[in-house]
């Protein structure tokens, strides 16, 4: 299946505790079918302090750290990028090369 959302693309959220809200795609997982949006679905991880061979001091710092977690596929649309609008994404293939398409307006995404 060919991907609908890619990274760097905007994204709105359509379901779930951060509906309505919008930003800009991470990652993409399209085995597990997520997306990981910045500032979006922020969850507390506890992380060690890790040590890199022959340096003095600690590498990253450890505590509670807080970072985006994953957000299914069907709780994100593609933003129009004429309007600013969420819309869903069709496909249009010209002379042999495949193009994403909002389908609100039918203006190329890329």
């Amino acid at each position: 299946m060919p991907a609908r959302i890619k990274r760097d693309d905007e994204v709105v959220v359509i379901g779930g505790k951060d509906r309505g809200k919008r930003g800009k795609v991470l990652r993409v997982d399209p085995k597990k079918e997520r997306v990981f949006v910045e500032g979006l679905n922020m969850v507390k991880r506890h992380e060690r302090p890790h040590q890199v061979a022959g340096a003095q001091r600690a590498e990253t710092v450890g505590g509670v750290i807080s970072k985006e977690g994953p957000i299914h596929l069907s709780n994100v649309m593609l933003t129009d990028p004429s309007d600013g609008k969420p819309t869903r994404v069709g496909f249009e293939v010209h002379e042999g090369k495949r193009y994403r398409v909002a389908k609100r307006t039918g203006k190329r995404i890329d």
